[in-house]
């Protein structure tokens, strides 16, 4: 069924960044664990979740202090190494051993605590974008106004489980990918966690219209007293609170996000270098390039699959 829609709907910057980088969740696990046990995993380019289907377990991070998981609670990685244990104390073993050889389900001793988790990549090598730009460690307790969808969605996974019937894969792995964005919100709710950083910028009410209005039309030959006045703040305070907030300048963010479109746009093979330049808003060839190669070190051609001519 085909809907009219009476106006173009607004695009806001999360959707456009997880949608332009391919995210995914492209590997789902179960750990089943009782007694005393520990697991490690070491620093990668990855957005991770864990959540707790029973039970309890600590989350360990360096120079973090340990984290207690209950059952119903979640938590987003990013590049960080980290552990999961039964108690703070236990000296951890290699969790790559332990699901390692396509393994996705462990089992330690019994099944006092049930944990899954997920691994969210990225097309392209692009993560940089987003996990540049995203806490290492995001917690999302039950007890979180927030986190009833969350609930919810465990509470699909979990039946997914057991039901283990057809159709069951797919399901699972849409639930995953819904349950990583529903958890990134439930974060970025809570003012005191994300007054600093991009999550908090995007909700607030000034600094989310010009991040949202960067993202609805990249190509745009934005300034910063454009972006000020969508804001609805001069160009001296909009530039300051900008830079202060998201750790870099406005025009620097607009770069970041129009090479980070230009590289996957590359990688798909969906055009020309010329086409894609001027898509994210670059007048000439040459003055993307140079941007291209300054930001990551290669030329355009380098990251290019071209179409047939």
């Amino acid at each position: 069924m085909k809907l009219s829609r009476s106006s173009k709907p607004v695009l806001d910057p999360l959707s456009d960044v997880l949608d332009v980088l391919g995210a995914r969740v492209t590997r789902r696990t179960r750990l089943e664990a009782a007694g005393r046990w520990a697991l490690e995993f070491p620093a990668v380019d990855r957005l991770k979740f864990v959540a707790l289907l029973r039970g309890s377990q600590w989350m360990l991070l360096p120079g973090r202090a340990p984290q207690l998981l209950n059952e119903g609670d979640i938590c987003l990685l990013g590049r960080i190494a980290y552990a999961v244990a039964s108690d703070p104390d236990v000296t951890p073993i290699d969790g790559q051993t332990v699901f390692g050889s396509g393994c996705d389900v462990a089992c330690i001793g019994g099944d006092d605590t049930i944990g899954i988790g997920g691994t969210v990549t990225f097309a392209a090598s692009n993560a940089d974008f987003l996990l540049e730009r995203m806490p290492a460690f995001m917690i999302v307790p039950r007890s979180s106004p927030a986190s009833a969808a969350i609930a919810t969605i465990l509470a699909l996974v979990n039946n997914e489980i057991e039901r283990d019937t057809m159709g069951s894969e797919i399901v699972s792995a849409r639930l995953a990918d819904v349950l990583v964005v529903e958890a990134i919100r439930a974060y970025a709710g809570d003012f005191e966690q994300t007054q600093m950083g991009w999550l908090g910028a995007i909700s607030d009410p000034r600094l989310g219209r010009a991040l949202r209005a960067i993202h609805e039309d990249v190509a745009q030959p934005w300034t910063v007293a454009r972006l000020a006045s969508v804001a609805g703040m001069s160009r001296a305070a909009f530039s300051a609170e900008f830079s202060r907030r998201l750790g870099q300048p406005p025009l620097a963010y607009l770069r970041a996000w129009r090479l980070t479109i230009a590289r996957a746009a590359l990688a798909r093979g969906d055009t020309t270098i010329a086409r894609i330049a001027s898509k994210v808003g670059y007048t000439s060839q040459s003055a993307f390039s140079h941007a291209f190669r300054r930001a990551f070190g290669s030329p355009p051609k380098a990251s290019a699959r071209l179409p047939p001519h």
